[in-house]
Order: structure tokens, then C-alpha cells, then sequence
């Protein structure tokens, strides 16, 4: 039995916190963005422009740190992102208009593309194969975790005290992982990219990468499940609001009841898929999503209905994540890693930004139904491409019998 590494406990804490700092300076925008269109007069078919500024910038960046990570080792990429989103988050305590919170938006989306796969691709050059899943279940947590604290406090804070103030408190979080980070986090010993650092080198890497069908398939998938989470989320608080007449508090508390549900599920998830595979927990989180997703404006005939419902939608979430996120990571070899999980990233977050920037168009002229309409077919699809196209993990494929 292989020995557990002196600091792995602490190496888990640092990637949970860089997940729960960056997935809730993301996700902290959809609860507050009444907010930002009040004390910023940010009109509301613009408001999901604040997605789509970070969404792109995440994308790009992503693209070329991918093989970037491969050539110098993934501890420097974690300290340079780390470092990075700290001073971007910082800066929005500056804005004074829409037009330079978009900006600012931007800015962060480039720390974040720097950190994009990052913490996946970590745990997988520094866990065995029968640990991914757990590491992984853990080291996503972070993000539910930030639903339960990070969202609500944040979410009361900009209620009364500006929306600036809780992208301050992720940055002073994001500071602390990367002091963590440089005391704590050894390099992996993996093989990495050998021979200098070309544009072209690194175009024709991600063209062989995505010639092979299962590679194709598995990030158009990431792709469309972020159309899907686009379309849903991002005016779901809006239109509890509209329809409810509910308070910044009450979206707060429903992002918490959410994250308990993620966190109780994502871990289980992740050493479940430990134990069984990757692939049946993804479809099943997929086919579940689709019909709770068409549902969603029937089901929730009153406003205490949001509480299980979303509960719901966070369970049927996190039993795909971590098994998808450890799936792709297995899908190359160690000196391609970096590549494809920031390829994904960057296509997930194309696909975030795109959906954001619809749900927009659709929600103030179809209104919600017909986002969680759009955000149903997405993951379908999700599914279908998954099912069809993209094999399990080889660690967990029956030998053919000859």
C-alpha cells in the first residue's frame, strides 16, 4: 500500500480554498447582480455581460497556459494565479461605473484562465488513481463550501455595504492560498513537455488533441454543460426576485441550501467513482438535471419550494463534477495534461459566457421558461455526447475476452 504523502492533508486544504476563493468570485455575481445594476444604473439585458467579460478572458488565457503549465510545473501556474487573482480582485473595490466593472471583470478572467484546470490537473499528477477521485471530491467541495459561506455572507454584505465589498474578502482569501502555496506545495515528479515554448508548437499540440473523438466529444460536452449552467443560474435569482418579491437574504439562503447539498454529495461522488467508474455517475447527473431543469418554473409554484428544488439541482450537479473533472484528467498523459484541462476550461467558460449572454436576450423577451428550456437541451445533449463518445476511465474497463 502506498504511504500517504506528510502534506497531503494541507496540499488538499490549499487546492479546496483556491476552488472555494474562485468558484465564489464567480458565482457571487448571479445573487448580486440586481445589486450592481442599482448602485452601478447597469441596465438589466446588459447585466449578464459581467459573465460573459470573464467568461472570454478565462478562455483565452486558459488557451495558453495550458501548455505552458505542461513546460514549467504546475506549482509556479498555481502561485502566478493565485497572486494574480488576488490583485484583480482587489481592484474592483475601485469601480465607479458598469463600463469598469466589466473591465474589471475582464482582468479577474485573466487570473482566472491562468488557474483554469490548475487545481484538476494537480491532482492528478500528485494522487495515485485510486485517490483522484476522493482528492478530487474534496478539492471541489471548495466551491459548494463557498456556496454555503462565501455566497450568503457575501451576498448580506452587498446588501448592505456595497457589492464591492465581497469581491475584497475573495481576494483576501485568494492571498491567503497563495501564502499557502508557496510554503507548502511541492512540485509534482511528473514528465513534462520537453523542448522550447513555441505558439505553433503549442497550436498543432491542441490540434492533435482534439482529432481524437473522445477528446473532441469530452470538451464539447465541458462546452455545453456551461451553456446549460449559463442559461440556468445566471437570472435565477432574477426571476425569484420578480416573481416572489423576495429579499437579497432569501437568494443568500437559497445558494446555502444549495452548497449543503454539494458538499455533502461531491465527496461521495468522487470516491464512489473511486470504486465503480466515472462515466454512469455523469450520465446520470445529466439525464436528472434535464428534467428537474424543464420543470423548474412548474415546480416552483411558491418561494419556499426554491429550498428542495435547488437542493436538488446542486445533488444532481455535484455527482458529475468531480468524476468528470478526474475523467478528463485521465484521458492523456502527464505531459498533456495541463493542455486539455485548460482547453476544457477554456471552452467551458466559452460556454458559460455564451450562455450568460442568451439567458440575457431570452429572459427579458420569453422570460425564465424558456432558459431552463435552453439550459434542459443542453445538458441533454451533454449527456448524449458523453454516452456516445467518451469512453471510461482505462483504469476501469473490462478486459476483452478473445
Amino acid at each position: 500500500m502506498q504511504r500517504e504523502h506528510p502534506r497531503q492533508r494541507v496540499i488538499i486544504f490549499a487546492l479546496w480554498l483556491l476552488i472555494f476563493s474562485a468558484s465564489s468570485q464567480i458565482i457571487i455575481i448571479a445573487p448580486i447582480l440586481p445589486i450592481i445594476g442599482l448602485q452601478l444604473d447597469m441596465p438589466e439585458s446588459l447585466q449578464g455581460i459581467l459573465i460573459t467579460a470573464y467568461a472570454l478572458m478565462v478562455g483565452l488565457f486558459a488557451i495558453i497556459i495550458g501548455p505552458i503549465s505542461d513546460k514549467i510545473g504546475r506549482r509556479r501556474v498555481l502561485l502566478i494565479g493565485t497572486a494574480a487573482m488576488a490583485v484583480a480582485l482587489t481592484l474592483h473595490g475601485l469601480v465607479q461605473t458598469y463600463q469598469q466593472l466589466i473591465v474589471m471583470r475582464a482582468v479577474a478572467g485573466m487570473a482566472g484562465g491562468i488557474l483554469s484546470g490548475s487545481a484538476v490537473s494537480y491532482v492528478a499528477d500528485f494522487f495515485p488513481v485510486r485517490r483522484r477521485g476522493w482528492a478530487n471530491g474534496w478539492v471541489m467541495s471548495g466551491a459548494a463550501s463557498g456556496q454555503i459561506l462565501g455566497i450568503p455572507m457575501g451576498t448580506i454584505m452587498a446588501e448592505y455595504f456595497g457589492f464591492r465589498i465581497p469581491f475584497l474578502m475573495f481576494g483576501f482569501t485568494m492571498a491567503l492560498t497563495f501564502i499557502i502555496i508557496y510554503k507548502y506545495v511541492p512540485q509534482p515528479f511528473v514528465r513534462r513537455t520537453e523542448g522550447s515554448l513555441r505558439i505553433y508548437t503549442a497550436l498543432r499540440n491542441y490540434w492533435h488533441l482534439i482529432r481524437q473523438p473522445n477528446i473532441l466529444a469530452a470538451t464539447t460536452a465541458f462546452f455545453l454543460m456551461f451553456v446549460s449552467v449559463g442559461m440556468f443560474v445566471v437570472y435565477f435569482p432574477t426571476w425569484l426576485q420578480q416573481t416572489y418579491s423576495t429579499s437579497g437574504t432569501y437568494i443568500a439562503t437559497i445558494f446555502l441550501v444549495g452548497g449543503i447539498a454539494n458538499v455533502i454529495t461531491g465527496p461521495k461522488a468522487g470516491k464512489l467513482s473511486d470504486r465503480i467508474g466515472r462515466k454512469g455517475l455523469i450520465l446520470v447527473s445529466c439525464a436528472g438535471t434535464s428534467i428537474v431543469f424543464l420543470g423548474t418554473t412548474f415546480l416552483i409554484f411558491e418561494a419556499w419550494v426554491a429550498y428542495p428544488f435547488f437542493f436538488l439541482v446542486m445533488m444532481l450537479v455535484a455527482l458529475r463534477v468531480s468524476p468528470y473533472q478526474t475523467l478528463l484528467s485521465e484521458s492523456v498523459a502527464d505531459d498533456r495534461r495541463g493542455s486539455l484541462m485548460s482547453l476544457s476550461a477554456a471552452l467551458g467558460q466559452a460556454g458559460l459566457g455564451i450562455g450568460g449572454a442568451f439567458a440575457g436576450i431570452t429572459f427579458t423577451t420569453y422570460g425564465y421558461v424558456s432558459n431552463t428550456i435552453f439550459a434542459a437541451v443542453a445538458i441533454m445533449l451533454t449527456g448524449i455526447l458523453i454516452w456516445r463518445y467518451v469512453p471510461e476511465s482505462e483504469h476501469f474497463r473490462k478486459p476483452r475476452i478473445v
